[in-house]
């Protein structure tokens, strides 16, 4: 069995879709970064190469890149997945917190589990995703940025 862990955050900004965990929120703001900036997925890639011990998110997709620009990331998600199974590993179960003021997340975290768990090769069972605030506190909690932490549990395939 291997742990992995990571948390990713973004600015929010007027003009750019919102996407997370692979799913569009309908939101007047978005998140600013190279890629699609989906804090969800970028997160969970980055926890897997974590417990691979592959390094972060920047060694495999660097943002000095320009051929990463506006990158979707389930391209990311699928590039760890595809480290994970030559190295012979399997999602046990992985574990994802996301923190924002708004929107409100209830109505999309069931799609985002759908998604995560196709790119993942996993039961749905083996995907938790809650939504939370930072109570006001913060980057987050002036709504100025949203922020995702995942945990992974990887076990060796049979």
């Amino acid at each position: 069995m291997r742990i992995g862990i990571s948390k990713d955050i973004h600015r929010l900004v007027k003009g750019r879709p919102l996407i997370l965990g692979g799913v569009k929120i309908d939101h007047d703001l978005g998140l600013l970064g190279h890629s699609d900036a989906d804090v969800v997925l970028h997160a969970v890639s980055e926890a897997i190469y974590g417990a691979l011990a592959l390094g972060d998110l920047g060694t495999h997709f660097s943002d000095k890149d320009p051929s990463n620009k506006n990158l979707n990331s389930e391209v990311i998600v699928k590039h760890a997945v595809k480290q994970m199974s030559e190295l012979n590993y399997e999602v046990s179960n992985l574990d994802v917190q996301i923190v924002c003021e708004s929107p409100k997340l209830a109505p999309y975290i069931l799609k985002m589990r759908e998604n995560i768990a196709k790119l993942i090769f996993t039961k749905i069972e083996n995907i938790s995703i809650k939504a939370t605030t930072n109570e006001g506190l913060g980057p987050v909690g002036q709504n100025e940025a949203i922020e995702a932490v995942a945990c992974v549990l990887l076990k060796e395939k049979n």
